[in-house]
């Protein structure tokens, strides 16, 4: 049996590949990716598989960028806890001068193929890689108001998609924007509620209140209420070319009060197994609202 010395030192192309999933984070990237082409579906008025490969390949480079940059900036934290000690800068196995390479060279490919699409597509993404590295990455320990400032470039993928296909920023992309931006609250603090430990440990302050409490539940419920109601304003017609009809309206309405009901649970239990149920519903949420919205306009 190999050491974690030798593997270390002689990286086979599976760990390798290993590695670069795990420093662009691949599974988040991969879910931007989808929520990018789900807005490029709904903004488009022809669908161009060409253009759909650049948003594809150009938001995950983007991503990728993003998130090697967050983890050379947090290597050291990382190393506390549980839950990332073993990703590729702390556990010793990519050198901080590698993860900036791929991290720089991610952000070019990302911008150059995204400036394809049109500038306003390059733009934003751009934007987002700054929004994430320069302001929500440094505030995770200072502030629980970071999660805020995250759901910045959080909500730009699914905007990001309908720009790509229109190179056109209104009220249609803007309420993409804000379903996806008032939908991380309750999957975020979801989240940081079930690793409020761990994330003590690195000094990060992602709970609203900082603590499992009330305050921070009634905040998930008030957000889970916002994001349900912007979810279905577009089946009344006031959203410009983004329409919903009335079934998917009412489906969509429905699972979102799946996610309330979680939410509500997690105020009466404040336990992390209703915490944890929150945060898968959320993610069922938002792929299957973005699922309902692409075949809404197509049937």
């Amino acid at each position: 049996m190999k050491t974690a010395v030798n593997t270390a030192s002689n990286p086979t192309l599976t760990l390798v590949i290993a590695d670069f999933k795990e420093i662009t984070k691949a599974r988040l990237a991969i879910s931007v990716v989808f929520s990018s082409v789900a807005g490029y579906l709904l903004g488009a008025y022809q669908v161009d598989v060409f253009s759909l490969f650049l948003l594809a390949f150009g938001g995950y480079c983007m991503v990728g960028a993003s998130n090697a940059y967050n983890q050379i900036i947090e290597r050291d934290l990382d190393a506390l806890m549980n839950r990332t000690k073993n990703r590729p800068i702390p556990a010793g196995r990519m050198s901080v001068n590698q993860a900036l390479t791929i991290a720089v060279l991610l952000t070019i490919l990302g911008i150059v193929t995204l400036y394809m699409l049109n500038p306003k597509t390059a733009m934003f993404g751009a934007i987002s890689i700054f929004l994430y590295t320069s302001l929500y990455t440094p505030l995770k320990t200072k502030t629980p108001l970071a999660v805020f400032v995250g759901a910045l470039p959080g909500a730009i993928p699914f905007m990001l998609g309908w720009v790509a296909a229109t190179n056109e920023f209104g009220i249609e992309p803007g309420t993409l924007f804000m379903i996806q931006f008032f939908w991380q609250f309750p999957h975020f603090w979801a989240l940081g509620w079930m690793l409020d430990d761990d994330y003590k440990k690195g000094g990060f302050k992602m709970l609203p209140t900082g603590k499992k409490d009330k305050g921070t539940a009634l905040q998930i419920i008030m957000y889970t209420i916002w994001m349900l109601v912007i979810s279905v304003v577009p089946a009344f017609g006031i959203t410009g070319r983004l329409v919903l009809s009335i079934p998917a309206a009412v489906i969509i309405f429905l699972m979102g009060m799946v996610m309330l009901v979680f939410a509500f649970k997690l105020y009466e239990k404040r336990d992390n197994v209703t915490a944890r149920k929150l945060m898968l519903a959320s993610v069922s949420y938002i792929t299957l609202m973005q699922i309902v919205f692409v075949i809404d306009k197509f049937i």
